[in-house]
């Protein structure tokens, strides 16, 4: 089975600063594991351009001046205490964002069946006015409204796994009720948001789901929430197409969280997240990478997971 990876050189133009964790090699790694491994069923692509309209169905217009102006000619500049941004951030951003377009746009198009996103800044932190956690546009949120306003999807589902809630993801589609948000993450943890409380609001009531597990939780706790809750869930809504916020920083030993998932673990959510595409969307999802900070971490999970898009393995 065909599997999109969407990459782009510019990511190693966006400079964090010495001693920041959002940094090249997360990417690289990613990279340079599938070029060695030179899977047939890999179709590689880069980010095509991509018009700004579709940043303004995401993001205020005052928010996208704003980032604009902020990329420095020299140095690092600050969006905010974590969020940096360099010369070479302008089209790295800019990828970031054409990399999910591109994506959907493959397998809308049939040219692959589903795809990958190895790209860098993440995005799921980043709300519609402001950057937080490393992200500046948040390119998952962007997806999902080219799939609403392109192609005339009624329902798009977004599962976030990474170890941080995606406060931005939430906040944007929060009122939103073709849109099912479900984020599993570690509480307490930055942004110290996404309690089991937040369902959402006013037509998007009940369309956010959230799982906050304690650090140390391990596969079995993710796995049962994927069977348990997300499952049940999904064949309520029964989504037309999915997209995986894919942070690795919920693997064992990363440096900024401590679920201790494993490759097994993500390889296991991958076989039901093709089930649950397979059963209502036509197979149609696609991962973006948002968070991890091993690179060989990053590597091995992204490796298992593209093992599931290839095969497209499930029950």
């Amino acid at each position: 089975m065909k599997t999109g990876l969407i990459t782009s050189d510019t990511y190693q133009n966006h400079n964090t600063g010495e001693g920041h964790p959002e940094k090249i090699d997360r990417v690289t790694a990613v990279i340079d594991n599938f070029k060695k491994i030179d899977n047939k069923e890999l179709i590689w692509k880069k980010p095509t351009k991509f018009d700004q309209s579709f940043l303004i169905n995401t993001h205020s217009s005052e928010y996208i001046d704003l980032v604009s102006k902020s990329f420095p000619e020299n140095g690092l500049a600050f969006l905010d205490g974590d969020t940096v941004v360099s010369p070479g951030s302008k089209e790295a951003t800019k990828d970031a964002v054409g990399s999910i377009i591109t994506a959907i746009d493959g397998v809308q198009d049939k040219e692959f069946e589903n795809a990958f996103c190895a790209v860098r800044p993440p995005g799921h932190h980043a709300e519609k006015d402001k950057a937080m956690g490393f992200c500046i546009y948040n390119n998952i949120a962007v997806g999902a409204n080219y799939l609403i306003n392109k192609y005339k999807l009624n329902k798009v589902a977004i599962i976030d796994f990474d170890v941080h809630h995606g406060n931005g993801t939430q906040d944007i589609f929060y009122n939103d009720d073709s849109i099912f948000y479900f984020d599993i993450h570690q509480h307490p943890l930055y942004p110290q948001s996404g309690r089991p409380n937040e369902i959402g609001i006013g037509k998007g009531k009940g369309f956010t789901l959230n799982v906050d597990l304690p650090k140390g939780s391990g596969n079995t706790k993710l796995i049962n929430a994927f069977k348990n809750k997300l499952t049940p869930a999904m064949e309520k809504f029964q989504p037309e197409f999915i997209l995986v916020s894919a942070g690795f920083d919920s693997h064992q030993g990363d440096l900024l969280g401590q679920l201790n998932f494993t490759d097994v673990g993500y390889e296991n959510i991958a076989i039901i997240l093709s089930n649950i595409a397979k059963k209502y969307a036509s197979g149609r999802k696609l991962y973006m990478l948002e968070g991890g900070y091993v690179a060989e971490n990053i590597s091995k999970s992204a490796e298992k997971i593209i093992g599931i898009l290839t095969k497209d393995m499930g029950d």
